[in-house]
């Protein structure tokens, strides 16, 4: 087996990684395309932890002119002249969770550290001043063009994007700070922008009309992640080494790593992504689990969902156009943009016709963690991992006891506080598909047949289980409406057993009243 890299978990920074001798998934011919032929301005979107960061670093790295840095790279084969610019690097993820005093401050703490090299005009006083003052010396003073990158630009914004009045003050001062650029144009090399969200979502470049957004181009979908062909090739022998750590075969630990932190598309044709720091983590900690969503939920998602009073179900399969990834807070409709955008859900697929791309959860790790985090405000606050009823359940399921699942559902739904949002059929149902999905196992809700939906189909090993859920009706209702609907049929040649559950909520009991279980 060859010889294992160092994994880059946690470093961001170009020059560590090379001279540290970690694993690098090679993305500098992108560098080179995007500051040939990309233009001038480029702006980038794409979920966090996903190499935005690195990418900034590896871009100041080569307009620095370390040709040490890309021996052995796609770039070192292309560049030719290695001409050493000034590089302004404003990396804004230290300006999270800020007030607008503490923003100017923190603008201020990064401007003094490039005054210290290039000295500051009397003219200066205002950060627009001071930003205009930085560029036009730092040109007068080496001769070159100078190139600035903004990484994570919209980090001070994102926490407050439902605050009208703090968001309008954040905005402001990030306006009046960034706005000399368009005026900067004949000293200005190259500007590099990244962020979460796209760029005029939060208007803070307006001014500049000629920012070249590359986040939704098929040429670009790679440029941050690891692909199929990234991970098989460079990355077979960290493959190799989980496999036996495991003990799996190669093909089905490819397949675990697939399942969990593959899925991601980025435009209308994108080849598949991996992300970057799960797939990353998974290969230095030997184990398959929830990473990046581990890393922490962030609060904007929480009250985008609550705002558009989102339900856990209605999360997947659902549509944008196109103009909607463009707009403003104060006029978005949906939240799902904004969660493609924050990396929670991709594009799965997209209607040329009608320009709609369809979205849903990318992956295994993405779904169960979004679920975790909706689960309390429907499910006692109980870590369900650990949770004995989760286990016992689990355990009859693969035992094909469908009568002993549901007994234990019945003890643990009597058990949910009332305070909980589970007083109608659509919170039955959304109890339901919790449960199941938090178990990691397929089902589907409200699937499509000829002529009706059923409420949860439910696949295990040897067993297709087709459930109709009614509220404060009778299970012999929901049985019959299984038949009078077609539910099975999609499933008669599956080979798999076929079992029809009714199952009734008693809202006086606040728990499952009666179930009814056919084979069919």
């Amino acid at each position: 087996m060859a010889e294992l890299k160092r994994y880059p978990v946690g470093i961001q920074t170009f020059s560590e990684l090379i001279s540290m001798n970690c694993l690098y998934i090679d993305k500098t011919q992108y560098v080179y395309d995007i500051t040939h032929t990309g233009g001038k301005y480029i702006f980038l979107c794409r979920p966090r932890r996903f190499g935005k960061s690195l990418l900034a670093s590896t871009l100041q790295a080569y307009f620095e002119g370390r040709k040490e840095l890309f021996d052995g790279l796609a770039i070192a084969d292309k560049e030719t002249e290695w001409v050493k610019f000034p590089v302004l690097h404003f990396d804004m993820s230290t300006a999270k969770h800020i007030t607008p005093e503490n923003l100017n401050l923190e603008i201020n703490g990064k401007l003094c550290e490039f005054e210290a090299i290039y000295g500051r005009e009397p003219w200066a006083v205002n950060p627009n001043q001071r930003l205009e003052s930085l560029v036009k010396r730092a040109y007068q003073q080496t001769g070159q063009k100078v190139v600035v990158i903004i990484d994570e630009y919209d980090a001070p914004l994102l926490d407050v994007v439902h605050e009208h009045e703090n968001l309008a003050q954040l905005r402001s001062i990030m306006q009046n700070f960034y706005s000399p650029l368009k005026s900067l144009d004949p000293y200005l090399r190259f500007v590099f922008i990244t962020g979460i969200t796209k760029f005029s979502q939060l208007s803070i470049f307006s001014e500049l009309n000629n920012l070249n957004n590359i986040s939704m181009l098929d040429q670009y979908s790679t440029i941050c992640g690891i692909s199929e062909a990234e991970l098989t090739t460079h990355m077979r022998p960290d493959i190799e080494a989980l496999a036996e750590s495991l003990n799996k075969t190669f093909d089905e630990t490819l397949c675990c790593l697939k399942d969990y932190y593959d899925g991601y598309h980025f435009s209308e044709h994108a080849q598949d992504v991996y992300n970057p720091f799960s797939l990353v983590t998974a290969l230095q900690n030997k184990k398959i689990t929830a990473y990046w969503f581990g890393t922490g939920t962030p609060s904007y998602l929480i009250k985008t969902l609550n705002k558009y009073h989102v339900n856990v179900m209605d999360i997947d399969g659902k549509n944008a156009l196109i103009d909607d990834f463009d707009v403003s807070p104060e006029q978005m409709m949906s939240p799902y943009p904004l969660l493609y955008q924050s990396g929670y859900l991709t594009i799965t697929d997209y209607n040329p016709v009608t320009h709609q791309f369809k979205l849903g959860y990318p992956n295994q790790e993405v779904r169960i963690g979004m679920l975790k985090s909706l689960a309390p405000k429907y499910l006692s606050p109980v870590q369900l991992d650990n949770n004995s009823f989760l286990g016992n359940f689990i355990a009859k399921l693969y035992d094909d006891d469908i009568n002993g699942a549901l007994t234990e559902m019945k003890a643990y739904l009597a058990s949910i506080s009332n305070r909980l949002a589970n007083k109608s059929e659509k919170d039955f149902q959304t109890i339901f598909y919790l449960i199941f999905n938090l178990m990691g196992m397929f089902v589907k809700v409200e699937e499509n047949s000829a002529i009706g939906r059923a409420d949860i189909v439910l696949h295990m090993p040897t067993t297709t289980y087709v459930m109709e859920l009614k509220f404060d009706r009778t299970a012999d209702e929901a049985l019959r409406q299984i038949d009078e609907k077609g539910y099975l049929i999609p499933y008669s040649t599956s080979g798999k057993r076929l079992v029809k559950v009714g199952i009734n909520f008693n809202s006086r009991m606040r728990t499952i009243g009666e179930w009814k279980i056919v084979e069919n």
